[in-house]
């Protein structure tokens, strides 16, 4: 009888530790990647709503003109049917005695309101506050004022922390080992020294060693087209890193390699909207362009992206081109997903050596 009186009593402990566990495992966040639920008081809102549309309302052209993220102000009476969602701005100044910025201030500790009424600091941010691969933040100041000044000052930050988690979000959900075409990747690693994350419905579309080019094209002959190539200049010089370079290197490897069938037109890059900034991509300097693509003769055209970098160790210049066409679609989040799979890009010194050896295994198969 003691047995099963202290088995019961194990059966019963164990189980207790199994729903406290499942109590601790959090939901994942749930929304749209590009909304972003605001709880602002009216007024406020009102006083702020320019400097916010200017950070987060920013339109790309694909060429259908769409933003980047939509804003959704809510009162904080309806926190609790919005916590879970994934992007989240709570925003008052901290003189302010609305219920929003009652709420900030109960949130924030003495030392963080010292930092903000010395306007040191402006934005806090939480992750995973109430739900996983979620974005909480925090945009306040001492005064609706500054707090204007602030949002423009911190634009691009603010509009960083954002994509970036959006990013994070888009890969986890694309990768996927048992899809990866591993035999391609590391054909690849081994005869050029770097690999990118390739999804199973991707093929090869062409692969040119006298030119250092190589096409990654999912969907031909679709009205949903992908395309990825990867190009590289061996004992290069950083002062290849300038927009009429890359315009230049990008015009002739689509005029080669990217043309219609009956090889009458080609692509090139269009003048309208192209924008050329400096960034940070894989913890390296680049240029990154965005504008549109077209055929030479007008009878096809898209979205495209493209990151330009010098990689000191082995001297070479890497350019990382994503393309869209796909005429029916918005196409906003089809070019998030080429930049997605772009960030996978890593050369051969970057990858351990544990998936370096198992992806030489692939080639053995």
């Amino acid at each position: 009888m003691k047995t099963k009186k202290y088995l019961l009593a194990a059966i019963i402990s164990l189980s207790s530790l199994i729903f406290l566990a499942s109590c601790n495992v959090k939901k994942q966040a749930v929304g749209n990647e590009d909304d972003i639920i605001v709880f602002a008081d009216s007024l406020e809102y009102y006083n702020l709503e320019a400097s916010l549309l200017t950070v987060f309302n920013k339109i790309i052209y694909t060429p259908q003109p769409e933003n980047l993220f939509n804003l959704i102000r809510k009162d904080l009476s309806a926190l609790e049917k919005n916590k879970y969602k994934k992007n989240i701005i709570f925003i008052a100044p901290l003189n302010s005695n609305s219920e929003v910025a009652r709420y900030i201030k109960s949130l924030l500790s003495n030392d963080v309101k010292k930092l903000i009424y010395a306007d040191s600091v402006s934005v806090i941010n939480k992750y995973n506050l109430w739900a996983d691969n979620q974005l909480v933040m925090i945009i306040t100041s001492p005064t609706i004022e500054q707090l204007n000044k602030n949002i423009l000052k911190e634009s691009e930050n603010l509009l960083y922390y954002f994509q970036k988690i959006s990013n994070d979000r888009l890969f986890k959900s694309l990768y996927n080992s048992r899809y990866e075409q591993k035999k391609v990747e590391a054909k690849l690693l081994k005869d050029y020294g770097w690999m990118i994350y390739i999804q199973s419905d991707f093929i090869l579309a062409l692969n040119k060693p006298e030119d250092n080019f190589v096409w990654l094209r999912r969907g031909p002959g679709t009205e949903m087209e992908r395309w990825i190539f990867v190009h590289w200049i061996d004992n290069a010089s950083p002062a290849l890193l300038n927009k009429d370079s890359i315009y230049a290197i990008r015009n002739r490897l689509t005029e080669k390699y990217y043309r219609t069938s009956d090889d009458s037109s080609y692509v090139e890059i269009s003048d309208d909207y192209k924008t050329t900034k400096e960034v940070n991509f894989l913890n390296r300097y680049a240029l990154m362009t965005q504008g549109l693509w077209r055929m030479k003769d007008g009878s096809m055209g898209g979205p495209f992206i493209n990151y330009t970098f010098y990689d000191e160790p082995t001297k070479r210049i890497y350019m990382l081109d994503g393309s869209i066409y796909a005429p029916k679609y918005y196409k906003k989040k089809l070019i998030q997903q080429v930049d997605v799979i772009m960030r996978s890009f890593l050369t051969k010194r970057e990858i351990d050596k544990k998936r370096y050896e198992e992806l030489m295994e692939e080639l053995e198969e």
